[in-house]
């Protein structure tokens, strides 16, 4: 079974580290524990994995945020993917910090790169693990909120949950996105 998980954000050293790209540091540390490396390839940063019987295509978007549904339409078709063995990992603002959540589908919740994803694959059923950032900013500041960088206390809870995240998108592989959401959304 071939699967596509992709970690949104968007590319650029001013990016690194913001609330808006932890899907690409959940991407990254399974990359890293997998031992593969990310090539600059078509719409994206794209390494290749296995979890026992299970390919993983790991894909970082280049497109930026709200263009994200050009590169995960792109390299479906590319790799044959069924919009079943998508998962697209995305930053949540009305989740507390470091909340994860497993959904099979669902709206877009006002995530430019979730609506631009719907929009380009014409539906919203597809899997996406949310990642929570928080939502600690004042009326109108939310571009700024997501666009900056976690305090040094959300950070080491970021980096705390990285592991669990890995092991949820193993677990939507090998197990299957129900048994994975009841194991995992309790938590």
């Amino acid at each position: 079974m071939k699967y596509l998980i992709v970690g949104l954000g968007n590319p650029g050293y001013e990016y690194d580290g913001t609330r808006h790209n932890v899907g690409f540091r959940v991407v990254d540390a399974l990359a890293k524990d997998a031992n593969v490396s990310f090539e600059d390839k078509r719409y994206g940063f794209v390494a290749n994995m296995r979890v026992k019987n299970c390919q993983l295509v790991l894909l970082k978007p280049t497109t930026y945020m709200n263009l994200s549904g050009n590169a995960v339409r792109y390299w479906m078709e590319k790799e044959n993917i069924a919009p079943e063995n998508l998962l697209i990992v995305v930053d949540d603002l009305s989740l507390p910090t470091g909340t994860l959540r497993l959904k099979g589908k669902g709206s877009d919740a006002g995530h430019n790169g979730l609506k631009h994803i719907a929009q380009i694959l014409g539906s919203q059923a597809y899997a996406r693990l949310k990642f929570g950032i928080g939502n600690d900013f004042p009326r109108g500041a939310q571009a700024d909120f997501v666009l900056g960088k976690f305090n040094a206390e959300d950070e080491a809870i970021i980096e705390k949950q990285l592991p669990t995240a890995c092991e949820i998108v193993k677990s939507f592989c090998l197990a299957g996105i129900t048994i994975t959401m009841n194991q995992y959304n309790k938590k």
